[in-house]
């Protein structure tokens, strides 16, 4: 049996919390930060690759609405995530996160802006991993206090970043 996602992030919190927090003390915390960002974002870009390579390579054409649809189910497993699509087509998938679990527990520590830095900026990492043509807009977040979470994943037709 597989451990969710949600029960994943629970178990890194477990070592990324403390560990960030010293590295904040030491270096400050726009640098540690930053290092932060850099060190999971590569991680994070890399599961993006090896998913959407997967994706490329079992179909002809990926279905971009079909394939971050897949990729989110993941992070939803357990009653992680509730969420409403607004749009699924071949060149585009847009929902809004209305519950968010992971920022329910990072809220019950008493550190969302770790939980923003930890998980919610791996969503843009990882969908640079899907390609120079997969773009990622959201503009709010549940972690930081919003309603709701607004992703919104487009192909660029025109190939241009």
């Amino acid at each position: 049996m597989s451990v969710s996602v949600i029960e994943q992030a629970k178990i890194q919190a477990q070592v990324l919390v403390p560990l960030v927090k010293a590295l904040q003390a030491e270096l400050g915390e726009a640098r540690a930060n930053t290092l932060v960002r850099k060190a999971l974002g590569d991680l994070y870009r890399g599961f993006g690759e090896e998913f959407w390579k997967t994706k490329n390579e079992t179909e002809n054409k990926t279905d971009l609405g079909k394939a971050v649809s897949s990729a989110f189910k993941t992070y939803a497993r357990d009653d992680a995530l509730a969420y409403d699509v607004i749009v699924q087509t071949e060149d585009a998938f847009a929902f809004d996160v209305t519950r968010c679990a992971y920022a329910e527990f990072y809220k019950a520590l008493g550190e969302p802006e770790l939980g923003f830095l930890l998980v919610c900026t791996a969503d843009f990492a990882t969908a640079d991993g899907f390609g120079p043509d997969v773009r990622l807009t959201r503009t709010q977040t549940i972690m930081q206090g919003a309603s709701h979470c607004d992703f919104r994943y487009r192909r660029d037709t025109g190939g241009s970043r």
